[in-house]
Order: structure tokens, then sequence, then C-alpha cells
């Protein structure tokens, strides 16, 4: 039986609900950290925890470190915001990134080899949230159903 990788990410729309939207469609474990005091909680599906503090800065760190390794979807080539902040918390907690934009070619396939260079087993999953890039989630849907291949294979 395959291990499956547990999606870490948080309550953003965006990348971040894609990331967890389609590990619920493939009953891949996920978990990850949103921001207290929200007046609506996430989805239970999503099976995420809330953080002591509705700082995103703190929640961002949380997820970063729960996971081994971090992957960052936006469409601009440059990552701004949160997603630009996601990926600067994983170096400084010297874990891995992959920052990905719709610009890359073979997008899937450098997800793929990110996975296996680092044996990931948690990956952190977060980018920019649809209301800065529209149409992100589906993209970010779209290129994870591609590299899907990767969830399936992992040995124990």
């Amino acid at each position: 039986m395959p291990l499956k990788i547990v999606i870490i990410s948080g309550s953003q729309t965006g990348a971040e609900r894609a990331a967890l939207d389609w590990s619920v469609k493939h009953d891949l474990p996920r978990g990850g950290w949103f921001p207290g005091g929200l007046t609506e909680a996430p989805d239970p599906a999503y099976k995420l925890k809330e953080a002591a503090t509705e700082k995103m800065l703190e929640v961002i760190d949380a997820n970063v470190r729960d996971s081994e390794a971090t992957l960052v979807f936006t469409l601009a080539p440059k990552a701004t915001g949160f997603a630009q902040k996601a990926g600067a918390s994983a170096r400084k907690q010297k874990k891995p990134v992959l920052h990905v934009h719709r610009g890359i070619l073979g997008v899937s396939e450098k997800i793929v080899a990110f996975l296996d260079k680092h044996y990931v087993r948690r990956l952190h999953i977060t980018g920019s949230a649809e209301s800065e890039e529209a149409g992100l989630s589906v993209w970010a849907t779209s290129e994870l159903e591609k590299a899907k291949v990767i969830f399936d294979r992992r040995p124990e």
C-alpha cells in the first residue's frame, strides 16, 4: 500500500482551498492551521485546527513548521503577499520550497521531481488568494491532478 503524502494548508481562498478540496476529493490525509477568530470556520472536511492567533504570519510559520517542504502556487512569476511570506518562512526554517507559476513549462513534472528529490511526506501547499489572482484555484487543481502520480506511487 502506498504511503499517502499529507497535505498541510490554510483556509485562504485560491491555492490553499484548491489543495484542500483536491485532497478531500482524493481522500489524502490533510490538516493545517487557520487563523483564530474567523467569523466562519473552514469546512470540517479540511481537518484544520484553529490557531491561538489571528496573525497570518504566525499561522503561515506553523504550517511551514508542521511540514517538510512548501509548494507555492501563483499565476504571476513573482510571489507577493502571503505567498511570498510562506516561501520566506520555509527558507528561514531551512525547508525546501518550490514556487511554480503559470509561465513555467512542465509544472506538474517539476512538482513530481521536487517531491521525489526531497522525499516529502508532509507537503505545505499555499499561494496567492483567489481575490489577488482570479483563476489560480482552477490552475493549481489542474497541476495537482497532473502530478497525482507521485501521490499514488510513494512506497511506505
